[in-house]
């Protein structure tokens, strides 16, 4: 009996077999209109991933349009990047995952419009990515408006008369523009009209695969695709569309390919030890100083602060002397500081975070602790403060009190005890005195020690220790 072998088409294993994440009903079925060519691309990616293996590593990155619901249908990581920003996540991914397989799938109106600084900055590093670029001369999703890609004399809901290389200039050929940069090892434009056409797209989807594959760097493929209903003719008459007018002015074809001749770029993931970053950033914790005080023993602390007020108040730098403090306690800090364009009369803040654990983002939306220097920013933040929270405010400087209840609050005159010390300027460690008084987790013995060391102003140094002194006095009646 003769062995018969047989070939079962079916979709794709890289795609689900069910679009859960698709609004409706119809949860077998694509979104994409009729004609369109997102459907016939995203089959030569899916083959291509499949056969080469690699659908574990492979990440998609979607911007914003038609070519963001990648997600509907590949099981592979996926990335949601804002508008035109692809290439630049890519990059961070990538980098961070040299393994991975980055695909940037984007369109016209996203990569060449707001896009296109990035993808010209991505290429030109030569990163070891590979971008489809949906190219169908209209903003496809938002109701046909002109995109850079649009032709000229075509007519969108944008150009009602046609566009005109007087008003919008000429459509860009961002194939012939990428392939004129260096780094870049394969760019070509492909178009999806009939099967020979979408048989040579399968190969150039397939080859820009392989070189990220290889390690051979950055690949760029030009997609020249319908757009039926941005366009308002049937799927037949688009691809007579394609071929008889957009084909003209996007000539298809190899643009650039020197993936033979390129040699292989290995990146290995850098797995760096506690102490690297440190090295790296040349941040030096005070304990390496001599005459340390004794270091209290870790707590479980998870504190989240907000000192905000004028600039010139010393509001950044309470910030930073409050954060090495902790550092030099042994806990993980983070600072980030905010001010507006004045610096000095602006407004500013700045938010502190200490931990006993490692700290995944600077940014505080809610912190247990506000230090107020002024009205307007206890007006600004009061309402952010967790319940049970602490709002420490200088009250010779902001007449109305925190209208909360359900916090802790801690009025103190730092500006006025400051002044009565000789100089406003340490109002900002009155505060920190307090505070610290009143958390109890920071050595009092080593903030004293640590602050002069921190701010390194001779003159000051008095000062301020009378400052911290006058804050702890502070703290204790209150406590008390």
């Amino acid at each position: 009996m003769n062995n018969i072998q047989s070939t079962i088409l079916q979709k794709a294993p890289i795609f689900y077999d069910e679009f859960e994440r698709k609004a409706g009903t119809q949860l077998k079925t694509t979104h994409y209109c009729p004609g369109c060519g997102h459907g016939i691309l995203h089959k030569l990616v899916a083959e291509a991933l499949v056969d080469f293996g690699v659908i574990d590593k492979t990440v998609f990155l979607s911007p914003v349009g038609c070519s963001v619901f990648a997600y509907y249908y590949f099981q592979t990581g996926n990335i949601q990047s804002a508008h035109g920003r692809n290439p630049a996540v890519g990059t961070g991914y990538k980098r961070a995952n040299p393994d991975s397989i980055v695909i940037s799938y984007q369109g016209d109106g996203d990569l060449a419009a707001i896009g296109g600084n990035n993808i010209l900055q991505a290429a030109n590093r030569g990163e070891n990515i590979t971008v489809f670029f949906v190219n169908n001369a209209t903003y496809g999703m938002t109701g046909g408006q002109m995109a850079p890609t649009t032709l000229i004399g075509q007519k969108s809901t944008t150009t009602p008369r046609g566009r005109t290389v007087q008003n919008e200039g000429y459509p860009l050929k961002m194939s012939e523009i990428i392939s004129t940069l260096e780094a870049p090892v394969y760019v070509e434009r492909v178009m999806l009209t009939n099967p020979k056409n979408i048989t040579k797209a399968r190969k150039a989807v397939r080859k820009a695969i392989k070189n990220q594959i290889d390690n051979k760097g950055f690949s760029f493929v030009e997609v020249l695709s319908a757009c039926p209903t941005g366009w308002k003719k049937t799927p037949q008459e688009s691809k007579g569309w394609i071929t008889d007018v957009m084909e003209k002015y996007f000539p298809v074809g190899l643009k650039k390919d020197v993936s033979e001749e390129r040699e292989p770029t290995i990146v290995k993931r850098w797995k760096a030890k506690y102490d690297d970053f440190h090295k790296l950033l040349d941040i030096k914790s005070l304990n390496s100083l001599p005459d340390v005080p004794k270091i209290p023993k870790t707590q479980n602390i998870s504190e989240e602060i907000k000192i905000a007020g004028f600039g010139g108040q010393g509001v950044l730098s309470l910030g930073y002397v409050l954060a090495n403090i902790g550092m030099g306690h042994n806990y993980e800090v983070s600072w980030l500081p905010s001010y507006g364009p004045e610096m000095r009369g602006g407004t500013a803040n700045c938010s502190v975070k200490i931990s006993d654990d490692r700290i995944g983002a600077p940014i505080i939306s809610n912190p247990t602790t506000l230090i107020a220097l002024n009205k307007p920013s206890l007006d600004k933040f009061e309402n952010d403060v967790v319940a049970g929270g602490n709002i420490i405010y200088d009250s010779g400087l902001i007449d109305t009190p925190p209208k909360r209840t359900d916090v802790n609050i801690y009025p103190i005159k730092a500006t006025e005890i400051a002044d009565k010390l000789g100089s406003t300027k340490a109002a900002n460690m009155v505060l920190f005195g307090i505070y610290a008084e009143l958390t109890g987790y920071l050595s009092k013995e080593y903030i004293e020690w640590g602050v002069n060391h921190i701010i390194n102003k001779k003159k000051f140094n008095e000062l301020n220790i009378n400052a911290l002194h006058k804050g702890f006095e502070s703290g204790q009646k209150h406590k008390n």
